[in-house]
């Protein structure tokens, strides 16, 4: 059976018409390695109408995209360091065609105050692979073995009455 690693990955660009196809070119590629073929057009197509609406709309061209991938469901995230961007306003017939694409989406901003427009994709039920089980870590850099104090059988032997504990306190 084939498992599934959690993947991420991070892009710095500075939006220009000619990189708005070599970011998806790249994006592209990261989701083939990643054998999430199935996952290249519709992921490729909605980071394209972004970018191609940051490049027309906002002033500051940097941008950041990353994305996620969790096994089950991939999430792709956008962000701009222009603060006059109005997504609601400036982006709204992009955020309506990414809707339309994508099984969730939304927009928020960072407390440096770039918007960050991210929408995600899930695996269909044929192609949902686990995840690859981590090996539980030690919280302790050396196990002591503490000796029990009283013997398995005396743990055992029932409990004194409530009125015999209180008879022996006074």
């Amino acid at each position: 059976m084939k498992t599934a690693v959690p993947c991420y990955y991070h892009l710095d660009v500075e939006v220009s018409p000619e990189r708005v196809g070599q970011v998806s070119r790249i994006l592209g590629a990261h989701l083939r390695y990643w054998d999430l073929e199935n996952l290249v057009d519709p992921v490729c197509r909605n980071a394209e109408l972004l970018l191609r609406a940051i490049d027309q709309h906002a002033t500051d061209k940097a941008t950041s995209v990353e994305m996620w991938w969790n096994g089950q469901h991939l999430i792709t995230a956008v962000g701009g360091d222009d603060r006059d961007l109005r997504p609601d306003q400036d982006l709204r017939a992009c955020l309506a065609d990414i809707a339309a694409m994508s099984d969730g989406w939304g927009c928020c901003s960072s407390e440096t105050g770039s918007k960050i427009i991210w929408f995600s994709r899930r695996a269909r039920t044929g192609e949902r692979v686990p995840l690859v089980p981590t090996a539980p870590e030690p919280s302790l850099r050396q196990v002591l073995q503490v000796p029990r104090a009283l013997p398995a059988a005396a743990l055992a032997a029932p409990a004194p009455a409530p009125d015999d504990a209180l008879a022996g306190a006074r």
